[in-house]
Parts: structure tokens; C-alpha cells; sequence
């Protein structure tokens, strides 16, 4: 929209996990033209049927609504022969849990979605978080590298989020494995807010350390941290410095959309609600 200084969108299960149309809804009215997939009519997207694909995307298409990128829990799994996972860390998996093994039938059917769908990027991670990340590197290097040489195969992009509960976390991790893997389909999924709650400070000093052209999406939720426990709120109101952090993406050029992650529950668990306030509170720090 022309009165924003970057379009904005939403993983659709923030606001709704089982009733899409009823996410849809408040996702239009705040002016959101982008939507990313990840639970969908109660199911991870991983599971929908060819069926219930079409479905989604005629729903999403009725509301003028693309569908940016497929939220895949592809490399959200233990790494064989890696060391003991960090039990700090909450592990989200979104009704999907898959293993070592399941990688690359998720990632043939996620190229399918896209197909289906119209996405142009699949989000990937890097592997639950171990208590020597270091250690791992390599094994993330090679996995990501062979992703992206799939991806560039499908004329789709790999974006890699930096999530705390993964072995890349923080910006620093993130720019250690973006130069390590220097193939124009792998991309960043910066999200401030992981960064916050695997101890860094997300803005400026995280940001900084980025190449900003290597940033293909922005997701967008707020917390403060309660020792190693993220405590979720209202987008702007907590320790993200959306305002700071929104107006360096547009200094530097980016050109992408900022994603609604709301993860705060909402007022009395109302996560509908929740995610509508957020809405609204992103849409005011992208507007010019």
C-alpha cells in the first residue's frame, strides 16, 4: 500500500491455526498482502492433501492476499551424532515432527507447494540447538549448501531464519554461515526477536553485522526475557527496537515485507485479538 513504507504480511496461524478465512479477515482489513504459510485448517503445512492446498491458495487469492513462502520445519530435527541438545530453549515444531530422515521428502513436497502455491521461498532452520553449536557448523554449512543448490534448480529462494532454539540464532551465527554458504538462493529470515532471546542485542548491534542484501524477509514479534524464558507481547512495546530496526531496513534498501509472528497469546489467551493488536502496531511502524 502506498502509505507504507514496506508492505507488510502474516503467518496465517497467528491469527487462526484452524480457520483460515477467519484469519484472513483482520489480515486484509490492516492492509496485510502477503500471508506465509505454516499451520493450515489444523495441520501443518507439510501435511495438507493436494486438496486442501488448492483450498488455501483459492482462499488467500480471494482476499488479494499472495503466499510469500512456505514456513517449513525442514532441519528442525536432532542432527545424528551431534552433541546433547540445549534443553534452555523451547522447542516449537507447529504439529510437525520430523527427523534427520524426513528432510528431503519435506523439501521435494515443499517445492510442490510452491508450485502449487505460487511461493517463491521455503523457510528452513539448522538443526535443534546443541549445547556446542560451534561443533555443528560444518554439518549446517553442507545442509544449507545442498538446499540451496536444490533451490536454485526450482527458481525458488532457501531462507534460513536465525532461531534461538537452532544452532543459528544470533546475527553473528547468522552472518558466519551466510558467508560460509555464499549461494545467491540462500537468504536470511532475520527475526529480531530470536536474536533477543538467544542473547544478543537484535538492534543495532545485530543488524549491523548483516549484509543487508542477503536479507530476503523480516519477521516481526516482541518480548522481553525473564531469565532464559521470552516473556511475548505486544509488537513495539517490548525490547525489539521495531522503530529503529524498521527504519534502517528502509535506509538500506530492503525492498521485502515484514511478517507478523505474533507469538504473544493475546489479551485473556485471545490470540485472534492478540494478533490483531500486533497487526495494527507493525502496520503504524511501517507507515511512513
Amino acid at each position: 500500500m502506498n502509505d507504507l513504507n514496506l508492505r507488510i504480511a502474516a503467518i496465517t496461524d497467528e491469527f487462526s491455526p484452524t480457520d483460515l478465512d477467519a484469519a484472513l479477515k483482520p489480515m486484509h482489513s490492516i492492509g496485510m498482502t502477503g500471508a506465509e504459510l505454516r499451520v493450515v485448517f489444523g495441520k501443518n503445512i507439510m501435511d495438507l492433501t493436494d486438496e486442501e492446498v488448492t483450498r488455501a491458495t483459492d482462499m488467500c487469492g480471494a482476499k488479494k492476499v499472495s503466499i510469500l513462502g512456505i514456513a517449513s520445519p525442514i532441519l528442525k530435527c536432532v542432527l545424528p551424532g551431534g552433541p546433547a541438545v540445549d534443553t534452555r530453549f523451547q522447542q516449537d515444531s507447529f504439529n510437525a515432527k520430523y527427523t534427520f530422515d524426513d528432510q528431503q521428502r519435506l523439501l521435494d513436497r515443499a517445492f510442490r507447494l510452491c508450485e502449487m502455491t505460487g511461493a517463491k521461498m521455503i523457510r528452513v532452520f539448522s538443526y535443534w540447538r546443541t549445547v556446542e553449536p560451534t561443533a555443528c557448523f560444518d554439518a549446517v554449512v553442507e545442509a544449507l549448501d545442498g538446499l540451496a543448490k536444490q533451490g536454485a534448480k526450482q527458481g525458488v529462494t532457501i531462507g534460513i531464519e536465525n532461531e534461538h532454539a537452532c544452532q543459528i540464532g544470533t546475527a553473528a551465527e547468522s552472518r558466519a554461515i551466510l558467508d560460509a554458504v555464499a549461494h545467491e538462493n540462500l537468504k536470511l529470515v532475520w527475526d529480531p526477536a530470536n536474536a533477543l532471546v538467544a542473547g544478543e542485542d537484535p538492534f543495532p548491534h545485530g543488524y549491523g553485522l548483516l549484509p543487508v542484501d542477503r536479507i530476503a524477509h523480516v519477521h516481526v514479534k516482541d518480548c522481553h526475557m525473564d531469565g532464559h524464558t521470552p516473556i511475548w507481547g505486544p509488537v513495539g512495546t517490548r525490547h525489539v527496537d521495531w522503530k529503529g530496526q524498521i527504519a534502517a531496513l528502509v535506509a538500506d534498501g530492503y525492498r521485502g515485507y515484514l511478517s507478523l509472528e505474533t507469538h504473544w497469546p493475546g489479551p485473556d489467551g485471545d490470540k485472534m485479538l492478540g494478533s490483531t493488536i500486533c497487526g495494527w502496531n507493525m502496520r503504524g511502524l511501517a507507515a511512513k
